[in-house]
């Protein structure tokens, strides 16, 4: 019974109760924006997430971690290390983008030690097999397509990209487009080259009851993938990108009718004057539909720092409205990131997703922060490390340079500002009761 039809059976599950909870909203809350379709939780029973999540409206903004194996590097020993590290870090949900070795085996594998939601981006294995089977993307089958849904659906994955906006009729469009970069999404060029070499129609469009259908069978939430967002800031709100967005819009529609809970990933590359503008257009054209934004990305020149431009535009886009950011790292547009890339990523997706929140007026980052700045003003540097998100990082930095006055950092020593005007304070009320006396 998918989590939809228990609530429509008057069936809560307890783990809705122990998501209301955290996200400070109460159950009838979240009942009523699942119902809605405004909030989504990825939540397939096959693999039951220790860390469930919800995403959506009114609720904490959410940070996804990318994993997966490539052709140039197929480790799947640092994928489970960045799959552990994003626990570490408090992520609220990891994909398994791989590319290379057995599929299967290493989906299986993340899946089995996740304790979060896990998503894949399906049409990745579609083409790899039929390269791998048949020789070329192209010779797949419609039935491929669907059999990799449900082998995976199967094996417990939580949420699927599934880029079904793109149809014959915007490959039109895309002929004619005079876009710097034309099709960035890895998914949705692998679709391009179905649709273009057998003449036909993009299976997941043509099919998309079939898709619900799996999705419904094994509750698995769809997210809508954005085959034509933007790769360059010159490239954001065109054509393309909205006549995929109208498209997607009335794919959520079918979904929500058909009970299956359904997001929609938002664009990748916008300037950042128009950022607040397309998050409140993408979502009102989507009807509210949770937000998935890869960034978005605020200049196009930051390779080696794409953490930074992409944290930019997420806070940017999560005051607007948007629900999950999908982290990028500094190796974004580069290489496979290591453990290092991971860490920056999700730090810096985590402080954007983190400062809205605090607008947001949530809980617990309100009660995080006043702790810090308590503890900073009274120099209590035990207390603030139990406070700061990467306690870790912080507390390696503090010992790089060691202050030989322990109650302040090496960067002031005894020319503390706090302490500095805090002695001053006190020395001045000794002064006063001298003159009295």
């Amino acid at each position: 019974m998918t989590v939809i039809q228990s609530i429509k059976k008057g069936k809560i599950p307890e783990f809705l109760c122990k998501i209301a909870d955290r996200e400070e909203v109460s159950v009838d809350y979240l009942v009523e924006k699942i119902l809605n379709g405004r909030v989504v939780v990825p939540y397939n029973p096959v693999h039951s997430p220790s860390k469930p999540t919800a995403i959506g409206e009114g609720l904490y903004v959410k940070i996804n971690v990318n994993l997966g194996t490539s052709q140039d590097k197929e480790d799947l020993g640092l994928e489970i290390e960045k799959l552990e590290l994003a626990h570490k870090l408090e992520a609220d949900a990891v994909m398994d983008l791989s590319v290379s070795g057995d599929l299967d085996a290493i989906r299986r594998e993340l899946i089995s030690r996740s304790q979060l939601p896990l998503g894949t981006v399906p049409i990745y294995q579609v083409a790899i097999e039929a390269g791998k089977n048949k020789g070329n993307i192209a010779r797949a089958q419609e039935d491929d397509f669907f059999e990799v849904l449900e082998k995976q659906a199967k094996d417990g994955v939580d949420f699927f990209t599934i880029h079904a906006g793109i149809t014959r009729d915007t490959l039109q469009l895309l002929k004619r487009s005079t876009r710097l970069l034309g099709v960035v999404s890895r998914g949705g060029a692998l679709l391009v080259e179905w649709m273009v070499l057998n003449k036909s129609e993009n299976p997941f469009y043509a099919n998309f009851d079939r898709v619900l259908e799996i999705c419904r069978e094994y509750d698995v939430t769809i997210s809508l993938g954005d085959a034509l967002r933007p790769g360059s800031i010159f490239d954001a709100g065109d054509e393309l990108q909205y006549q995929e967005t109208f498209v997607v819009s009335r794919l959520v529609r079918r979904a929500r009718e058909a009970g299956v809970q359904v997001m929609v990933e938002g664009p990748g590359h916008v300037p950042l004057n128009k950022v607040e503008h397309e998050i409140k257009a993408i979502k009102e054209i989507t009807s509210y539909a949770p937000l998935y934004v890869l960034g978005p990305l605020v200049l196009d020149s930051c390779a080696g720092y794409d953490h930074i431009n992409s944290a930019i535009g997420a806070a940017i886009a999560g005051l607007a409205g948007a629900d999950f950011i999908c982290y990028l790292t500094p190796a974004e547009h580069l290489s496979l990131p290591d453990i290092e890339d991971v860490r920056q990523g999700i730090m810096a997706s985590r402080i954007a997703a983190e400062s809205v929140n605090f607008v947001r007026g949530k809980g617990r980052t309100h009660i995080r922060e006043q702790e810090v700045s308590k503890a900073r003003a009274s120099r209590d540097w035990q207390k603030q490390m139990e406070f700061i998100l990467d306690r870790e990082r912080a507390i390696e930095y503090r010992s790089k340079i060691p202050p030989h006055v322990s109650d302040t950092c090496s960067m002031c020593s005894e020319y503390c500002s706090l302490k500095i005007v805090e002695q001053a304070l006190k020395s001045e009320v000794k002064k006063s009761d001298i003159l009295r006396a």
